[in-house]
């Protein structure tokens, strides 16, 4: 064999595995669908924000639940969202707020400021919120009933009212010509409480006129 006829094989052997279509094909179009990668979640755009509380304080004796959700419009309370705080004689000194984000309270905090300060409020912890006494609006405040008075003569003026006996609690305070006694006690239910509110405030109880309120 010539020499010439040999290098011109070999040329013809080169240009073919040149164009060898399977040689060339993009080896992943083989792979199959198990093998193929999972598209990677981007965690980014997941939230992870948790609750946050908040104590309000700034308000009057007569301020309701609905006044402070209705002054944080668009911070996404509800009612059950916020519980009021009371002293040892049942008096509101804060509300403790339930936000359902960091966002939210940012919100609400934006609000105090931009509405005049008629109100602080200020970051607490969720141990806080969680040891605060929440009355759902079903314990009745009576208070000016007359030292003498009994349990007896309280429960005759819950007549007809459906509370629950255990749930009693006495607080004692001095008055200027008398020893005057007020009594928290819980009811079945929120409506229920607004009705013996209405029925019974300013109503005698052993001859003494008292006063009858719902802690929210």
């Amino acid at each position: 064999m010539s020499k010439l006829s040999f290098l011109s094989r070999n040329a013809l052997k080169y240009r073919v595995s040149l164009f060898d279509p399977i040689r060339w094909m993009p080896s992943r179009s083989f792979s199959s669908v198990g093998e193929q990668q999972e598209p990677v979640s981007d965690s980014f755009y997941e939230s992870s924000e948790g609750a946050a509380y908040g104590r309000l304080t700034g308000f009057g004796r007569n301020t309701l639940k609905t006044d402070i959700i209705h002054f944080l419009e668009g911070c996404d309370l509800s009612t059950s969202d916020v519980k009021f705080e009371y002293n040892n004689n049942f008096n509101p000194i804060s509300m403790m707020l339930r936000f359902p984000s960091q966002s939210s309270y940012d919100a609400a905090l934006r609000q105090t400021t931009r509405k005049g300060r008629l109100y602080k409020l200020d970051k607490i912890s969720s141990g806080q919120w969680d040891i605060t006494e929440s009355h759902d609006g079903r314990t009745v405040l009576i208070q000016g009933i007359p030292s003498n008075a009994v349990r007896e003569d309280i429960e005759r003026f819950l007549s007809g009212c459906n509370f629950d006996p255990k749930s009693f609690r006495f607080i004692s305070r001095n008055a200027i010509q008398n020893t005057v006694k007020a009594v928290a006690v819980r009811v079945a239910t929120g409506l229920e409480a607004v009705n013996f509110q209405i029925r019974k405030n300013r109503s005698l109880c052993f001859n003494v006129p008292v006063t009858v309120r719902v802690l929210q």
